[in-house]
Order: C-alpha cells, then structure tokens, then sequence
C-alpha cells in the first residue's frame, strides 16, 4: 500500500476537520500567471466551504476572470501530527444580499472576537454594512485530497 493511501483521510474524516476549521488558505489565479493566495475565514454551508469577501478585491477580481480556487485548510504542528484537507473546484458568486449578510453573520459567530462578546448589536451593524460592499462564494468542489499523518504515528 502506497503512504498516500494509508494517509487518506475518509470522506466523513474530511468533513469533521472541515467542520472544525476557522481559516482555509485560498489560491485563485492572477492576471500575472501567479497563484493568489491569502488565508480568510470560512464556514461550511449545505456542505460547501463558504466565504466573503469584499467586491473589488483582488480575489474578487480573479474570481470573475477565473472561477477556479483551491482552498486549503490544515492542522498539526509536527510532521506526526500533519492534517490537511485541499479543495480544488469552481467559485460560485453571491450577489443576493440577504445571503451575503448570512454568511457574514455566519463568520462572525465562528470568530467571535471582543466585538462579539462586549456589543452584539456593533457586531449585527458591521455584518449589514460589510455585506453590502461584498460578495459571497461557495467552493463546489472537483477534486478533495485529504491526508491525515497520525495515522502514520499509529501504523
């Protein structure tokens, strides 16, 4: 058996780090011929790892050029401890403001932060403004690569 598949996460694996995560590393495709990447928080809708960002951002931009993305979103400090889930596969754009507003509730509540706790209304009023001046996005995924080296360390 090849390490790559003894390292293979399964689908409900995959899913459970997902769920878990904050922050996916994103990598669209600049005019430059250039990945590019930048990291931003995401959640997981219907399935879909879900995101915002602002309209005439340059990922926003490369996005309406190019819909393709990879996001990835990983753990673990040493080698043994390495998890990681890369998805490959097709933006799709959200321009309905409600929706955009919801995953920017959405985000908010996963990363909380003094806003959240010392003004819950500051952080509803921050939500409304940004989604009006941002798009969302849905990864609908091609291709899911996962790998999981603690099963190295237990193996």
């Amino acid at each position: 058996m090849k390490q790559r598949d003894q390292v293979a996460m399964t689908p409900d694996e995959a899913t459970g780090l997902l769920a878990a995560g904050r922050k996916v590393q994103l990598a669209t495709n600049g005019t430059d011929g250039f990945p590019h990447l930048v990291t931003m928080y995401y959640v997981m809708v219907d399935g879909l790892l879900t995101f915002w960002t602002y309209r005439k951002s340059q990922k926003a931009l490369n996005l309406e050029r190019d819909p393709r993305i990879s996001g990835l979103v990983e753990d673990g400090e040493e080698y043994f401890d390495l998890r990681g889930v890369l998805i490959q596969g097709m933006a799709r754009r959200i321009e309905d403001p409600a929706t955009v507003a919801e995953i920017g509730r959405r985000i908010t509540a996963v990363i909380g932060g003094p806003m959240a706790s010392a003004d819950p209304g500051a952080l509803t009023q921050y939500v409304e403004h940004a989604a009006s001046k941002r798009y969302g996005y849905r990864v609908e995924p091609s291709k899911v690569i996962s790998w999981d080296h603690t099963k190295l360390a237990s193996g």
